[in-house]
C-alpha cells in the first residue's frame, strides 16, 4: 500500500481481495464519500428503492454463491430495506449491508439523517450490527462482517459508517483472513441417526431449502433412493431441494399444524434436513407429529434446531450430513417404495374468460423452455406451482423465505444478474400476483437498464385473494382493502422501460412467453385471471 492511502482505498482493496466487486445500492448523501471515485473494476447496480436493492442482492448472492455487498442510505434507507432483510435472514443469505452515518462531529446533536441507535435498528434481522469506534477500524470491521456473514448459519450483517471516515489517512493493507463456510456434523451422533433410519419401517424424508442452497440436491436423491423412502416438500419452501417429478416424491406437506401432522400419519420416522420443524402459516389446530412418529432434524442453524417443537437434532452442513448418512444407512430393499404421487391437474372443460389460475399454470408448463428458473410470488396459487410447474433441476426455484411480499420481482433481477456474472444464461420467469407486483415494482427499471431477458407473468385477479381466503378461515367478515381495481400494470411496465402486454387466452400467453425469453428486454405479461382462493 503506497503513500497517500486512506480508509477508502484500503477498504476497496480489501473488497477486491474478497471478491466483492459488485455493489447493490441506492445512493444517499451520507454514502457518497464511500462511493467517490468509484473504481472501474467494480460494478454498481442501482435499485430505485432499498427494499428492491436488498432482494436483488439476496438472489444475486444465492446464484453466485458469494457474499454480496449492499449499500443503503442511513436509517431511512435501512428502514425501507428491513422487510426484505427479514427474507435474507430467514433464507441464510450472506449479505454485508452497509449504510452511511452523519459526520462524527455532528452525531452528538442528532442531525438530520443521522443514523440513530444505528446498531439496534436492523435487529433482530442481522447476525451482527456494528458502527466502528474509529475510522481506522473500518476495514477490520468489514473483514469481520464478511466472516460473520459467510460462517454457518450464513446471513446478513450490518455496518454503519460515518461519512467522514472514508478520507482518513490509513496505512495498509488490511488484514485478509480465510474463513470456513462449512461445519461438519458429529459423526457418532449421525451414526445413531443412521441406525434409527435403517430400523424404520416407513421413513419420510423432508428436504428443505438449505439442502439446495448448500449443493445437496444430488445427495438428497441418493439417500432417498437408497432408503426407498417417501419424500415430501417442506412447508412454504424458498428453494426446492428434490426433483418434484421423481417417483419417490409425494408432494408438499401442507402449511398448518393439522395439514403437516395428517400428511405424516403412518410414518414411524421423519428426517427433516435443511428446513425448520416446521414453517407454518395459517393456524389450524393440530399436533406437531402424529402419535407413533419420531423426528430427526439436520440443520447448520442452532436457532432453528433449538426452536423445533419436536425431534432430535444434529448440527452440521446438510449436504455433508446427507452424504454421510447415505454411506451409513442400510439399503431399504425390504421396503416397498411409495406409489408415485398423482397430480390433480384439473382444468375446465372449455377455455375460460377470464382464464382460471390453473389454465395459466398449465400454459406456463407447456411454454417454459428447458433449464428455466422460476421466481414465484403468487401467494393464492402456490398449490398450482407444485402441480403444474414442478422443479426438476437444482438452483432453479426461488421464493421469499419470510412470507413478506415484494421480494420476487427484484429477486428475478438478482437471479439474471447472478447468471450473467457466472457466465450462464438461463430463462428467468417470474410468476407474480398483481398485488405482489406493486410492492417493488420499481425493480423492473433495473431489469430494463441491464437488458435482462426476464419474463414476468402477472396474474391479474384484481384482489388480494389469499387474504380473502384467510378472512374465511379466521371467520373475519367485512375486512376492508382486499380489492385492487384500477391498476394498469402494462402502462407501468412500459413506463419503466419494459415491454408490456395484456393477454387473455392460453395461446396468447404461450406465444408471448416464448417471445419474451428470446429478447434482451424484460417483458411484463399481464394475464386477466379468475381469483383462486387458497386451500388453507
Amino acid at each position: 500500500m503506497g503513500h497517500g492511502s486512506t480508509v477508502h482505498s484500503v477498504t476497496y482493496d480489501l473488497l477486491r481481495s474478497l471478491g466483492m466487486t459488485t455493489v447493490f445500492g441506492n445512493p444517499g448523501s451520507t454514502e457518497e464519500p464511500f462511493l467517490q471515485n468509484f473504481p472501474a473494476d467494480f460494478t454498481y447496480v442501482l435499485g430505485l428503492q432499498e427494499a428492491s436493492v436488498i432482494a436483488m442482492a439476496d438472489a444475486f448472492a444465492q446464484v453466485t454463491l458469494r457474499p454480496t455487498l449492499v449499500n443503503l442510505h442511513s436509517s431511512a434507507g435501512v428502514g425501507n430495506a428491513i422487510g426484505n432483510l427479514v427474507t435474507a435472514y430467514h433464507g441464510h443469505t450472506p449479505l454485508v449491508v452497509t449504510s452511511g452515518q452523519q459526520h462524527r462531529e455532528m452525531v452528538i446533536g442528532e442531525p438530520y439523517l443521522g443514523n440513530r441507535d444505528a446498531t439496534t435498528l436492523p435487529k433482530p434481522w442481522v447476525k451482527w450490527a456494528y458502527e466502528p469506534a474509529r475510522a481506522e477500524d473500518v476495514p477490520a470491521a468489514l473483514m469481520r462482517a464478511y466472516a460473520m456473514a459467510v460462517q454457518p448459519p450464513a446471513g446478513p450483517v450490518y455496518l454503519s459508517i460515518p461519512l467522514d471516515d472514508w478520507n482518513v489517512p490509513l496505512a495498509g493493507p488490511a488484514v485478509v483472513r480465510g474463513v470456513s463456510t462449512l461445519v461438519a456434523p458429529d459423526v457418532e451422533r449421525l451414526r445413531g441417526f443412521a441406525e434409527r433410519i435403517s430400523a424404520s419401517r416407513r421413513p419420510a424424508l423432508v428436504f428443505g431449502p438449505d439442502v439446495d442452497r448448500r449443493g445437496g440436491w444430488h445427495a438428497a436423491i441418493a439417500l432417498a433412493e437408497k432408503l426407498r423412502a417417501s419424500v415430501y416438500g417442506p412447508p412454504l419452501p424458498d428453494r426446492i431441494s428434490f426433483p418434484e417429478d421423481h417417483p419417490l416424491y409425494q408432494g408438499p406437506l401442507g402449511i398448518s399444524l393439522k395439514a403437516v401432522s395428517d400428511r405424516l400419519g403412518g410414518h414411524d420416522l421423519v428426517v427433516v434436513a435443511g428446513a425448520e420443524v416446521f414453517r407454518y402459516y395459517p393456524y389450524v389446530p393440530g399436533v406437531v407429529l402424529p402419535p407413533g412418529t419420531a423426528l430427526l432434524h439436520i440443520t447448520d442453524d442452532p436457532a432453528v434446531a433449538a426452536s423445533a417443537r419436536a425431534g432430535d437434532s444434529v448440527l452440521g452442513d446438510p449436504r455433508i450430513a446427507l452424504e454421510l448418512l447415505t454411506e451409513l444407512v442400510e439399503e431399504g430393499a425390504r421396503r416397498t417404495p411409495p406409489e408415485p404421487a398423482r397430480r390433480a391437474r384439473t382444468l375446465p372443460e372449455g377455455p375460460s374468460r377470464p382464464l382460471t389460475a390453473a389454465e395459466v399454470h398449465a400454459a406456463l408448463n407447456t411454454a417454459r423452455p428447458p433449464h428455466a428458473v422460476l421466481v414465484y410470488e403468487s401467494t393464492s396459487t402456490m398449490a398450482l406451482q407444485n402441480e403444474w410447474l414442478p422443479t426438476v433441476e437444482p438452483g432453479s426455484f426461488f421464493a421469499t423465505a419470510s412470507g413478506g411480499i415484494g421480494w420476487a420481482v427484484p429477486a428475478a433481477v438478482g437471479v439474471a444478474l447472478g447468471d450473467r456474472a457466472r457466465g450462464e444464461r438461463r430463462p428467468v420467469i417470474g410468476v407474480i400476483g398483481d398485488g405482489s407486483f406493486q410492492y417493488s415494482v420499481q425493480a423492473i427499471w433495473t431489469a430494463a437498464q441491464h437488458e435482462l431477458p426476464i419474463a414476468y407473468v402477472v396474474l391479474r385477479n384484481r384482489e388480494y385473494s389469499v387474504l380473502k381466503s384467510f378472512a374465511e378461515l379466521e371467520n373475519a367478515p367485512g375486512v376492508p382493502g382486499l380489492d385492487l381495481p384500477g391498476l394498469d400494470i402494462v402502462s407501468l411496465a412500459r413506463g419503466f422501460g419494459c415491454r408490456g402486454v395484456d393477454v387473455e387466452t392460453v395461446d396468447e400467453l404461450e406465444k408471448e412467453l416464448t417471445a419474451a425469453l428470446e429478447t434482451n428486454t424484460p417483458t411484463v405479461i399481464v394475464v386477466e385471471t379468475r381469483p383462486q382462493h387458497a386451500d388453507l
